[in-house]
């Protein structure tokens, strides 16, 4: 049975869980201060370990959400998990940031887009089916009328994730359900991670790097 920590900064949400053989047992989060995951990760993991007894030699294994996401957040994630791992020599798992946040919407026909927000009118999507199969890619959309058209014309569409305050301004085909309030969490990663430890689907932690999808651009700050 896999004791895993898991570890989420793809977004605001600073999102650490434990879990056991894919099940969830402890789960800390905080949504609430923005992007202060370098003050709070490690604070989180912490406590996450205190509250349940456990030492992080007992752990088999680390998951780490891989992006799409904040540049920043996800440097710090994967920074700290590959620091754990090289600590007490366990294997590092990387987890879709988006597979994971279509696992918080349950439906029974239709599909899924898991989507984050990006700079102005573009997103960072994949589209799931019922059964998280990904269906189409991750790629990142700029948002218009004509938006996941094919999706919408089939049946149900179910959007979930950071991306949909703006995306509900602009799609209004019946056929789209916005899920509202859902931010990637270490909640969901747990079963996800757990499936690719049993295949000893890891990665080199010397190497590994987050799937930023496109590369940072650096804005100059505005002169005073």
């Amino acid at each position: 049975m896999a004791l895993l920590l898991n570890i989420e900064t793809a977004t605001t949400n600073c999102s650490v869980s434990l879990s056991k053989d894919g099940e969830t047992f402890a789960l800390k989060e905080d949504n609430d201060k923005g992007y202060s995951h370098a003050e709070r990760l490690h604070v989180y993991i912490k406590a996450l370990f205190e509250d349940n007894n456990i030492e992080t030699s007992q752990l088999d294994g680390i998951a780490i959400s891989k992006g799409p996401g904040s540049y920043t957040g996800l440097r710090i994630g994967v920074s700290a998990a590959k620091g754990l791992c090289y600590a007490i020599d366990k294997p590092l798992i990387s987890v879709s940031t988006l597979e994971a946040l279509a696992h918080q919407v349950s439906i029974t026909d239709g599909v899924i887009v898991s989507m984050l927000d990006a700079r102005r009118m573009e997103v960072y999507a994949a589209v799931y089916d019922a059964n998280y199969n990904e269906v189409r890619s991750i790629e990142a959309e700029i948002l218009d009328e004509h938006a996941f058209e094919t999706f919408l014309e089939e049946g149900k569409v179910y959007f979930v994730g950071n991306g949909v305050e703006k995306t509900k301004t602009i799609i209004t085909h019946p056929n789209a359900v916005f899920v509202d309030g859902k931010l990637p969490s270490a909640r969901e990663m747990g079963a996800l991670a757990d499936v690719k430890y049993k295949k000893s689907d890891t990665e080199d932690v010397a190497y590994f790097e987050p799937y930023y999808l496109k590369d940072f651009v650096a804005l100059k700050p505005k002169a005073k």
